[in-house]
This record gives structure tokens, C-alpha cells and sequence, in this order.
């Protein structure tokens, strides 16, 4: 509560007549007059680096939030009627003081808290009605998509790429002003300066920034011959971006705090990078294990062997094939595939292939149709014309 009155206390205390340089029964058309020629005297695009026209600014756009709205100045001016015959001396604070409380002048008139009271009075001032002040909030900014094609190897341990980026940022050449350089602004006068507008829709209404500033309260005759008046440009750079090890082709990637520049002290925005992996001439994959399709004679298939395969960027190992593998059957090299988040690692998956030779030298024929003369009761193919 103390926190509540001393704020109360501070705005009682600010005369927006006299920051605006009228007086109290200056019309409407006189504030509107003296608010344009001292906004644009001290606006912060017009005075780079002058804080105390910055100070003013702020101090004349609040004044002008107030006075300049009817039913707000209206209730301001009650509200300094109220402080003027209830302060001793001018004196104001948290609790009593010469006899004064502020708690009795901020609750209800009949009764502390009801409806009515002077708070209502200040709520509705400050934290109600339609016209607000525009203020420049911090903005992140943009996010931006690219697309990164990496090899087969690199997407399973993982490496660092250069990526040219382009990314809205402000203008260049007026440095998100929109004017032409050199120019001077003037007051926007579709929203007086306020920097948005109010809209209606049925019971609803909401701010929005004007259309016609964007948002930046002031407006230039002669627009930025870059940026035609919009304030944005483009940036470009080159940045380093690491790929993680195990990444899938065409999972996304976000790289946080590495897109476009922020505003007004906002963060970066986030980059996102769609992978593109290549395929490899020897190795597949399939979720977090490689597959491999190994080569064996039939000799090999029919009486077992040991026989070596590669693995991807490391040592070869020994498979040992059973006699009478058939082909298509897999075997499991554990943690041999790709690395997972945790740091464990997936199989290596390899698949006999039994292969039939093209042509046969003469000895190798005689000895194939030996083995069909010593085999010739098999029925291979018996199960195929059985019914049910």
C-alpha cells in the first residue's frame, strides 16, 4: 500500500500543464499546438545522444497522455483538486501527516476501499481509458530458416559449418528512422504522437500501432530513398553453426540467439537449420544403428568363415558367419552405429548377401555340378504346390 500511495503522491504532485507550457484553461487545440513543437524539439530521433531532451520527451509525451485526453484531464484535474485541499503544506506521504492520510484520500469517500473512491479515480486515469502512450519496448528478434547440406559422415559425428545468413534488421541508411537523412520529422498527426490507435470491435477495443508511423511517432515529408519510408533493411553475415552428432536428414535444428538482431535491447532471434544429409557409398541408416550390406561367396555361406567388414572411422572387425547362413540374415556389431545424446552409441547392423557368381572357370563348373549330382534328391520347392 505504501508503494501504491507514494506513486499516487508523485503523480499528484506533476503539474502537466506547466511541462506542457499552458495554462489550465488552455483548449484543447493550445495543448495539442505545444505538445507537436515540443516533441519535435526534444524527440530522441531528432537529438541522438541528448538525454535530457530524451527526459523531456518522455516527460512531455506522459504530460500530454493526461491533459490531452478529455475525460483523463478531467479526472487529473479532480484528483489535484482533492491533493490541494487535503495536503498541509504541499506535503504528501504514505501515512498521516499534520493531521492529513493519505490512505483516507485514496480510499472511498464514505468508506475505505467502496466503489467510487478517489483509487477508482486513479486507476481509471492511469490504468483505464483508450489513449495510451506508445512505449518502446525491448522486441526480439527475427527468427530465420536456412537449409545446411552435410555429408554422410559428418551428420553421424557432428561438425561446424559457415552459413551466409540475411535477416530483417533496421535501415542502413536511417537507421530505422525512415526519413531521408538530414530531414527533420514532425509529430504524427493521424495519431497525434501516441505512436498507436485505438480500435472497436462490438464490446471490444484494443491499441494498435498506427498505420500510419508504425509505431515511431513521428513522420518525415521526404521518405528514406532505401528503405522508401519503412525503417527496415536487410542484414547479411556469415556465422559458424555447429551440427550436432546423430543428426537425421531433415530434422531442424535450432540454434538459439543466432538469428536476426533485436531491438531497443531486445534478444536475437533463433536460427533454424533444416539438414540436408548425404548418402553414403557403403553405409545406411536406420534410427540410431548403421546398416551394411556384406558380400560372402557360397562356400562361405554353406561352411561358415570369418570374414572381415569395415566400420564407419574406425577399426575393421571379424564376423563370424555360421555354416548355412542363408542371405538376408543380420548380425548385431554392438556400439558400432551412430552416437546418441548421451553419449552411448547405436549397432552396426550387417546383412549377408550371398553372391552367385556370373561365370564359372572349368574346374570351378565341374565341382558346381558335382555338388548338384550329390544333391539332386533335395526338393527345394516342394512346399510350393501344397494346398491349404
Amino acid at each position: 500500500m505504501a508503494a501504491t500511495d507514494g506513486m499516487r503522491a508523485d503523480w499528484a504532485q506533476k503539474d502537466f500543464y506547466a511541462v506542457l507550457g499552458v495554462s489550465k484553461s488552455a483548449d484543447a487545440a493550445e495543448i495539442k499546438k505545444a505538445y507537436r513543437q515540443l516533441a519535435r524539439e526534444n524527440h530522441p530521433d531528432s537529438n541522438p545522444g541528448d538525454e535530457a531532451k530524451a527526459e523531456k520527451f518522455k516527460a512531455v509525451a506522459e504530460a500530454y497522455d493526461v491533459i490531452g485526453d478529455p475525460e483523463k484531464r478531467k479526472k487529473y484535474d479532480e484528483m489535484r483538486s482533492l491533493y490541494a485541499s487535503g495536503g498541509a503544506g504541499g506535503g504528501f506521504g504514505a501515512g498521516s501527516q499534520g493531521g492529513f492520510d493519505l490512505n483516507d484520500l485514496f480510499g472511498d469517500r464514505a468508506g475505505r476501499g467502496g466503489p467510487g473512491g478517489f483509487g477508482d479515480v486513479f486507476t481509471d486515469l492511469f490504468g483505464g481509458g483508450t489513449r495510451q502512450r506508445a512505449t518502446q519496448r525491448p522486441r526480439k528478434g527475427q527468427d530465420v530458416e536456412t537449409n545446411a547440406t552435410i555429408s554422410f559422415t559428418d551428420a553421424i559425428d557432428g561438425v561446424t559449418v559457415s552459413m551466409r545468413l540475411t535477416s530483417d534488421a533496421a535501415c542502413g541508411t536511417c537507421r530505422g528512422t525512415g526519413g531521408k537523412p538530414g530531414t527533420k520529422p514532425h509529430v504524427c498527426n493521424v495519431c497525434d504522437g501516441a505512436g498507436t490507435i485505438n480500435t472497436s470491435a462490438g464490446a471490444f477495443s484494443m491499441n494498435e500501432p498506427c498505420p500510419a508511423c508504425g509505431g515511431r511517432q513521428l513522420l518525415y515529408d521526404e521518405p528514406c530513398p532505401t528503405c522508401g519510408g519503412s525503417g527496415r533493411g536487410t542484414s547479411a553475415r556469415t556465422i559458424q553453426a555447429r551440427i550436432p552428432a546423430g543428426v537425421k536428414d531433415g530434422q531442424k535444428i535450432r540454434l538459439k540467439g543466432k538469428g536476426g538482431a533485436g531491438e531497443n535491447g531486445g534478444p536475437a532471434g533463433d536460427l533454424f537449420v533444416t539438414v540436408k544429409v548425404g548418402k553414403h557409398r557403403i553405409f545406411g541408416r536406420t534410427g540410431d544403428n548403421l546398416t551394411i550390406d556384406v558380400p560372402v561367396a557360397f562356400d562361405e555361406a554353406a561352411l561358415g568363415a570369418e570374414v572381415k567388414i569395415p566400420t564407419l572411422g574406425g577399426a575393421p572387425v571379424t564376423l563370424k558367419i555360421p555354416a548355412g547362413t542363408p542371405t538376408g540374415r543380420t548380425f548385431r556389431v554392438r556400439g558400432k552405429g551412430v552416437t546418441r545424446r548421451d553419449g552411448t552409441k547405436g549397432d552396426l547392423l550387417a546383412t549377408v548377401v550371398v553372391q552367385v557368381p556370373g561365370t564359372l572357370s572349368p574346374a570351378a563348373r565341374e565341382a558346381v555340378e558335382a555338388y548338384r549330382e550329390a544333391t539332386a534328391d533335395r526338393r527345394l520347392r516342394t512346399n510350393l504346390f501344397e494346398e491349404g
